[in-house]
């Protein structure tokens, strides 16, 4: 997932499989069956939850903390340290009004297709744009590895390469798994273009805190050892139950320009 600022995009390298993040990121997406899931979704209600509760479902790299050795260092869990006034401000970037519209508006199969934000046509679905008001553009892009589209390197390295108002790139991770052979292959485009990158960590409700521990410590010696432009910080989140989903939307309106942060 890649972010435009009104002319700044964000780009989202998703797997194969799943339900694109972007979705969860809008409140009116609800997927799930489960009302605590559809209640947590807004970060008021969420507010609502006890101390304890409301710092684990908030922040999860705090609550695995708790459960880690008092050696480990884990300062590059809070890098990005919002409060939660920051939090609730986010979200209503994510909310839809009659003055704030928030759609999918067009698709493009290669960089001489994608468009200019007043262009309201598009093309084939590769690249998809989804409008966040005038504040920025969401870039939806297929997943990568053995089910990636054949033309997936020339779709996606000229984009990564031209796009101007690229602000940030979400390589998105599944947390049961950790870093794989298509992850590092992701990655080392990244690296080589240059281009500052985020990896969000998924599925973090299917897996146990002791293998969710292993793997967020393995990529974060990952990304301290082999890494440049990749952000210091982990984002893990669960697009079953919202846990990580409200900070990852304050990151995303903080480095797109629009929430300076009060903390």
């Amino acid at each position: 997932m890649t972010f435009e600022n009104p002319r700044a995009s964000m780009l989202q390298l998703p797997k194969a499989r799943g339900i694109p993040l972007i979705r969860y990121l809008m409140l009116r997406h609800f997927v799930t069956k489960s009302r605590t899931a559809i209640k947590y979704a807004s970060f008021t209600n969420v507010l609502q939850l006890h101390e304890k509760q409301l710092i684990g479902f908030t922040f999860p790299l705090q609550e695995l903390a708790r459960h880690l050795d008092p050696t480990v260092d884990t300062s590059c869990f809070y890098t990005f340290k919002p409060n939660y006034n920051d939090i609730s401000r986010a979200e209503v970037f994510f909310i839809q009004s009659h003055q704030h519209i928030i759609d999918y508006f067009t698709s493009a199969v290669r960089m001489d297709h994608a468009p200019e934000l007043s262009q309201p046509e598009g093309h084939t679905k590769k690249l998809n744009f989804y409008k966040v008001g005038k504040f920025f553009t969401l870039v939806d892009m297929p997943g990568y590895g053995y089910k990636a589209p054949k033309d997936f390197a020339e779709m996606v390295e000229p984009y990564l390469n031209q796009r101007q108002n690229l602000r940030r790139t979400f390589l998105l991770v599944d947390g049961q798994t950790g870093i794989q052979e298509m992850d590092n292959i992701a990655i080392e485009m990244l690296e080589e273009f240059g281009l500052p990158y985020v990896l969000v960590i998924t599925k973090i409700d299917r897996a146990s805190k002791g293998l969710m521990a292993k793997n967020v410590l393995q990529i974060q010696e990952f990304i301290r050892k082999k890494t440049h432009a990749c952000f210091p910080q982990l984002f893990p989140v669960s697009s079953v139950f919202y846990s990580g989903i409200h900070v990852l939307r304050c990151f995303i309106v903080h480095v797109t320009g629009h929430l300076p942060l009060s903390s």
